[in-house]
Order: structure tokens, then C-alpha cells, then sequence
């Protein structure tokens, strides 16, 4: 008994002990074990679980039925909504299939985990097809009674299916074949592709995918694709490490005034005759006439085929984005014709949103086209004559933009479309679906809510299934007939088990940009146990752009860019803000604040908007400022340290573009422009961070990633190598063998984490705290 009672009480005296010891640490500007627990917590992966019912992505297999997927408290279930009836029902019973699958298969199935995929389920309703363990799936949804097949024995990795989906594409030594999915049968067809001269070729050198690049015509007949000239593009090179000698990683990559680029050789490929129909137009430059890359939805960007497959409409994008020429051709002579050209003198946007399907559209049937350009500041649509080219009428207009095309109607000579900026007092960067008639008249918002909008149209546009929030409140979905009537609640999001982290919502503010006129947004991260009495340093979680900002989606989301909310729990205030330059959702003006002068990173609207927020919250200590980012936030978070070291005390800059010299020229080209020599320099030369190396008076962490295709390591060694020769103390931090993606690396976060707490908080951090994943 006395043994017992001594233990208790020496038991007793450790806690009091540790718990003494924690407060000391606390006391003395340590950060203990249990503050990074705290903060590991709300790291994107410990918080996804934490919220269900909020993503709905509908699968229409009718005019007026659908299935999805959500997540809900007991796991993963399958619903299926009948807009007709305005009903929704479990899409089959899962405890009767996984019962089935496990009896089949001889294995543990939790029904509210199903480990199936490539799901089809028919509008009756009668069967369910799945793949499950690389077998294909068909079960009876009466009776239970399931068949196996060996699926996709003649599946090709790397391919693009046809739209009957009974062929497949794919390259193999340089040329173009097909595959009959039911037989196996292979078809040639070409013959004459080498390398760095081969069919489809997805090498666009910053990204690369043994997966070609193509267009299928709707009757599978055709194919849109090219033959890519990059024989005498010079090289890029990484070295694998490993024992012994190091494997290299040779490829083509273009680079800002580079003479020779990769160029692109149109030809339409004919599935069934193997024919070849080179198109008689001069060799086009690898570009889309907007941001990012050839590819959206796996299919040629830039690229329209008519219904009948009998023309393929086009459109080239000159090597400075500048100007942009609308062709159509004839896929049996290979005949073009060349029906519009338009310019922007900065650079061309087709759409606003990175990888958007550009806004043009060729009525066949009507001889005209839909035209989108920023003409006057603004994103429009324009309606045009096909034949000749010549504007009919303006369909949309006003200090606001079209964001993408969802449909055009022929018949009725609508188009459904989203948009921002067009409702008085809300936030210009939420979008919401309209519709207008092509002579610009009757334009409708069909969904109404005071919210971000994302939509999913059914098959014919009878209905929307509608999924709004904001950055507080969660998200709703909802189902709506084709004028935007609501009809059902289809999903409302379940928050309660994330709230109870002690996970808080970020705070969303405006502020004045550099000019003292422009409105700038952005969110502000607080940590859970924020108490406004005490004075917390502000990190600034940048990615400038110009392809998109800091904020990132509009939606509720239980994280942000950089694991940001994590890094607030550490004792910060961390604000995400979308600067001038950052976004092309806004103004054409706004969105080319700093084209040609890219270190710019809209820099001067970060600081005066932090500024700003410390003058409107007194818990914000404005001496003690930080920033980080990755890739292009790794760029801006160098360029602050360089530019504005009074300001900006500490940075964390990972896989940052530091000379866009020497990255790709896809990038380079359209927002620097192209490279132009003078007076024994280039217009480049100011923009590259490492000519600002002598100005860095704070502490500055830089990474890489030794096998970054994207961003090539070559530019932080460059960096670096300045900073040697100008005597400055900096931090290196090198990932092997990782590509661009290390970011959310737990060793990245935590080394991330120790940075901002010895160097801006100025406390101590626990030594090697480890971060699961």
C-alpha cells in the first residue's frame, strides 16, 4: 500500500514538475513540444477530415439525374438525385455490395469505404459498374449478384480514350498510334517522327507527359494534333543523385530569347483511314491563348472541331502573346482559312482563369463566332460574322468580366456564362452564373446568393446544381431549374468537428492599394488562442502571380496557401493578400500592374496593406515582418528581402524563378516580355533578384529541389552565388531528388516553422520536433 501511495505522489510531483517547466519555457521565450503539436494540427491533412458534406462534383448520367460522392461522419457515401422529382437517395446499398465484394474477393470491405473506382451507373439504376483490384465490376442493384472481368486488358497507360471510348491514343517511338480497347488491335499511324521531332509530343519544358497532346473529332473519326519541332532547342540538364556516377535528366527547354524554340507542325490524323492531312499553315508556336500550358480538360486547347468533323476551327498565339489569329480548316484537303485576328499590346488573355478553356466559340450552323477579349479594360464577349470577320454586335459590357463560357445555345441564341464583379457590393471575385441572349439583351443571375459559385450544368441545361460559400461560411449545394429557381437543398456542410479544433476562420479585409484608389483583398489567419491585448508579429503567405494571387479559392476551405492557419497557431498573424498585378479576374489595368518589370510581385500593395491592418488592429506588430512562399512566392519573398529590407526582417523562399532568364520562355515571354538587348544589359536584368543581393540586411532561408524541372536549381545558385560574393549571411535548405512539389514536406514546414519562430518571434523552438504525415 505504501508502495502504491509513494508512486502516486512521485507521480503527482513529475506533472506538477512538467507543467512548472512548460510555463518557465513559456516565460522565457521558448516554444514548447505541445505549441507545435498545436499548430501540427491544423496542417491541411489533420483538418480534412474534419469537415463533411462539402464537396459535391455531380456525375449526370441523364437530363435530370445525377450521382456524387460525399463524405459524411460515418465515411465515403453514394447519393443519386432525381431533378424531376426533386429527390435524393442512397445511389445503391453499400453494406449489400461490400458484403458481395468481400464474399467475392475474400477480403475486408468497410462499405462506407469503398475501394472502387471508374464508377458508371445507369439512369434506371438497374446495375452498377466499377473496377475494383484492376477487375472490372458489374452488379445486379436488385439483386446483389456481381460478375468479374479482367479489366482493361488492352487499357495503354499514358493515353487519350476516344470519345465512343473504343479506342485509345497514344505515342510510341516518336509517332501516333491507336488501340482497339475491346480487340487489342494497335494501328500505326505515323511513321516518320524521331526524337525531339515525334507526334504529339508533350514537352512543353517547364511540364512534361509521356501522355500526347491531341483533339478527337465528336464522331471519333479525327484527330487534331501536331508534329513538335524542337531538334536544335537547346537543353536543360539535372542531375539525379544517388552512389555512384549521377544519372542526367536531358531534355529541350527554351528559354527567353532563345532563337530557336520548340514549333508546332498542325496535322489531322485519320483513325480509320491512317491518312495524314498536314494543314497548309505556316508552323505555329507553342502557346494557348491563355495562361496556363496546351492542355484543359485532357484535350488541345485552342482547338474546336464542328459536329460533323468536317472543320476544325483554330487558334495561333504569337511568341510575345501579343496577337492572336482565329483559322478554319478543312480536315480533308487540309485547306485554311483565316477568319479573324486580334492584339493586345501587353499580352492576350482568352480567359481569366489559369488552364480555363478560352472563350471563342464557332457556330457552324449560323456562320458566326463568339469572341472574348479586353478590349476595353474589361473581359467581354463579342458575337462575329464567320465569313467575314466582322463584328455583328457586342453581347456583354461594363466594368466587370466574363470569367468562362458554360454553354452556348444555337437554338434559343443564349449563352450561360459566368462572371464577376457585376453585383453591386459584393466581393469582385466572386463568381456567379448569368445568362444573356447573343444581341446582348436579357441578362439574367441565376444564382442569386451572396456568395462564390461553383456550378455543374445537366446535359440539356434544364438544371444547375449550385455550390456556394465564402471564406466564413460553409458550403451549400443546391439544385436549380434552368432560370435559376432553387428547388432542393441537395448538401449543407457539416463544420461542427472542425470548429472544435479550435480551428477559427480567417478574417477577410480590404485595403487601398499603392495608388492610394484601388481596392486590394485579402484574409488574415489568427491563432486559436488569439487574444487581442498582445502584440503578434504578421508573416505575409505570398504567390504573386500573375496567373492567379495569394488567396487562392473563394470557397470555405479549412486551409490556405502555405499551411497558413498552422503557421498562425505558432504565435503569428499570417495574411494572404491578392496585390495589383496578382489577378486576372479583375481589371485588364489591374492585372498588367507590373508586366515588363516582374520583380515588382506587387510588393508596394503588400506593404501598404499591411501597413494598413496594423493601424486598424494594435495586436499587429508592424516592426517584426515577415514573408514566404513557394515557386513564384519564392521569387517575390527573395525580391522583398532585396528591395524592401527595412520593411521585411524575415523570409522563407522555396523553388523561387529568381532570373526569369532562365526559366521557361512560356512564362517569361508574356509577362516580362520578350528579351530584348540594352545598352550591354537586357530588360531581364532588373528583375533578377541576385543583382540585388548586396541590399539583404534581414534572414533569409532559400530551398530547392535538385531535380525541379519546373524551376530550374540553377536560379537559387545563382542567387546564392551573389550573396557570397557580397559577404551576406543567408540559410539553404536543399531537397535531393525532389521535383518543384516539396512544399508541403513535413521537414520543409517544420524548418519553416523554427525560421519564423527564432528569427521574427525571437524564441526559442523545440529541437527536431517531427511532423507526421
Amino acid at each position: 500500500m505504501m508502495m502504491n501511495v509513494s508512486k502516486a505522489i512521485l507521480r503527482s510531483i513529475l506533472l506538477v514538475v512538467l507543467v512548472l517547466l512548460e510555463t518557465a519555457a513559456a516565460q522565457s521565450g521558448e516554444l514548447t513540444s505541445d505549441d507545435y503539436e498545436r499548430a501540427e494540427k491544423m496542417l491541411s491533412w489533420n483538418l480534412s477530415d474534419k469537415i463533411y458534406r462539402a464537396d459535391v462534383a455531380p456525375n449526370w448520367i441523364s437530363d435530370n439525374m445525377f450521382w456524387y460522392r460525399v463524405e459524411t461522419r460515418r465515411g465515403t457515401e453514394y447519393r443519386v438525385v432525381n431533378a424531376s422529382s426533386q429527390t435524393s437517395n442512397a445511389a445503391f446499398n453499400q453494406e449489400r455490395l461490400a458484403s458481395e465484394i468481400a464474399r467475392i474477393s475474400d477480403s475486408d470491405i468497410n462499405p462506407w469505404d469503398l475501394p472502387i473506382r471508374s464508377i458508371l451507373l445507369n439512369p434506371a439504376l438497374e446495375d452498377l459498374q466499377f473496377q475494383f483490384r484492376g477487375e472490372s465490376w458489374t452488379c445486379d442493384l436488385q439483386s446483389y449478384d456481381c460478375t468479374v472481368e479482367k479489366a482493361g486488358q488492352y487499357d495503354v497507360p499514358m493515353s487519350v480514350d476516344f470519345p465512343d471510348g473504343q479506342w485509345a491514343t497514344y505515342t510510341k517511338d516518336h509517332n501516333m498510334w491507336v488501340r482497339n480497347l475491346e480487340t487489342g488491335e494497335d494501328i500505326q499511324l505515323t511513321s516518320d517522327g524521331i526524337e525531339h521531332y515525334s507526334y504529339g509530343r508533350n514537352n512543353q519544358g517547364w511540364s512534361r507527359s509521356d501522355r500526347p497532346i491531341l483533339k478527337w473529332s465528336p464522331d471519333s473519326k479525327k484527330i487534331s494534333t501536331y508534329r513538335l519541332d524542337e531538334r536544335d532547342v537547346k537543353k536543360m540538364v539535372l542531375w539525379e543523385t544517388k552512389v555512384g556516377h549521377p544519372d542526367p535528366d536531358i531534355w529541350p527547354y527554351a528559354l527567353p530569347g532563345d532563337t530557336i524554340v520548340p514549333m508546332l507542325e498542325r496535322v489531322i490524323l485519320d483513325g480509320e483511314t491512317q491518312e495524314q492531312v498536314w494543314l497548309d499553315v505556316a508552323p505555329g508556336h507553342q502557346r494557348a491563348s491563355n495562361c496556363c500550358g496546351l492542355v484543359r480538360n485532357g484535350e488541345w486547347a485552342d482547338n474546336e472541331w464542328s459536329a460533323d468533323g468536317e472543320t476544325l476551327a483554330f487558334v495561333s498565339t504569337s511568341r510575345d502573346y501579343k496577337d492572336v489569329t482565329l483559322y478554319l480548316a478543312d480536315a480533308e484537303s487540309g485547306d485554311v482559312t483565316e477568319v479573324f485576328s486580334d492584339r493586345d499590346d501587353i499580352f492576350f488573355e482568352s480567359n481569366l482563369v489559369s488552364r480555363g478553356v478560352p472563350n471563342w466559340r464557332v457556330l457552324h450552323n449560323s456562320n458566326e463566332f463568339i469572341w472574348f477579349n479586353r478590349s476595353d479594360n474589361w473581359g467581354h464577349l463579342y458575337l462575329y460574322d464567320l465569313q467575314s470577320g466582322m463584328l455583328k454586335n457586342r453581347i456583354t459590357e461594363g466594368d466587370w468580366n466574363v470569367v468562362e463560357i458554360k454553354h452556348v445555345d444555337e437554338a434559343s441564341r443564349t449563352i450561360l456564362f459566368t462572371a464577376v464583379g457585376i453585383e453591386e457590393d459584393h466581393n469582385p471575385y466572386h463568381e456567379y452564373l448569368y445568362r444573356v441572349r447573343f444581341d446582348g439583351s436579357g441578362l439574367e443571375l441565376l444564382t442569386p446568393v451572396d456568395a462564390h459559385h461553383t456550378v455543374s450544368l445537366s446535359p440539356n441545361q434544364s438544371y444547375v446544381v449550385d455550390t456556394y460559400s465564402d471564406f466564413e461560411t460553409p458550403q451549400t449545394t443546391v439544385l436549380r431549374d434552368g432560370n435559376g429557381r432553387e428547388l432542393m437543398t441537395v448538401e449543407q456542410a457539416d463544420v461542427d468537428e472542425l470548429l472544435a479544433t479550435g480551428w477559427r476562420k480567417p478574417v477577410p479585409f480590404s485595403a487601398k492599394a499603392r495608388d492610394g484608389e484601388t481596392d486590394i483583398y485579402g484574409i488574415m489567419m489568427l491563432p486559436s488562442d488569439f487574444d487581442e491585448n498582445k502584440k503578434y508579429p504578421i508573416i505575409n503567405a505570398i504567390y504573386p502571380g500573375p496567373q492567379g494571387g495569394s488567396v487562392g479559392s473563394r470557397h470555405f476551405s479549412t486551409s490556405r496557401r502555405g499551411q497558413a492557419q498552422a503557421l498562425a497557431e505558432l504565435g503569428f498573424v499570417v495574411v494572404a493578400i491578392d496585390a495589383m498585378g496578382s489577378s486576372p479576374i479583375r481589371s485588364r489595368e489591374f492585372h498588367t500592374a507590373y508586366a515588363g518589370n516582374m520583380i515588382d510581385n506587387g510588393l508596394p500593395d503588400q506593404i501598404t496593406a499591411m501597413q494598413q491592418l496594423a493601424e486598424r488592429y494594435s495586436f499587429i506588430d508592424i516592426d517584426k515582418a515577415g514573408i514566404y512562399g513557394h515557386s513564384g512566392g519564392g521569387f517575390a519573398t527573395a525580391a522583398a528581402l532585396t528591395q524592401y529590407p527595412d520593411f521585411f526582417k524575415v523570409g522563407v523562399a522555396g523553388a523561387g524563378n529568381h532570373d526569369n532568364r532562365n526559366y521557361t520562355y512560356y512564362w517569361g515571354e508574356k509577362y516580362q516580355g520578350l528579351l530584348e538587348e540594352e545598352n550591354g544589359s537586357d530588360n531581364y536584368a532588373s528583375s533578377a533578384v541576385q543583382l540585388h543581393a548586396e541590399n539583404l540586411q534581414g534572414k533569409l532561408m532559400l530551398s530547392y529541389g535538385s531535380m525541379d524541372m519546373n524551376v530550374h536549381p540553377g536560379m537559387t545558385l545563382l542567387f546564392i552565388d551573389e550573396l557570397i560574393r557580397h559577404n551576406k549571411d543567408f540559410d539553404l535548405v536543399v531537397f535531393p531528388n525532389r521535383g518543384h512539389g516539396y512544399a508541403n514536406e513535413p521537414y520543409n514546414i517544420r524548418r519553416t516553422w523554427d525560421y519564423f519562430v527564432k528569427h521574427l518571434a525571437d524564441k526559442k523552438p523545440p529541437v527536431e520536433f517531427e511532423i507526421s504525415h
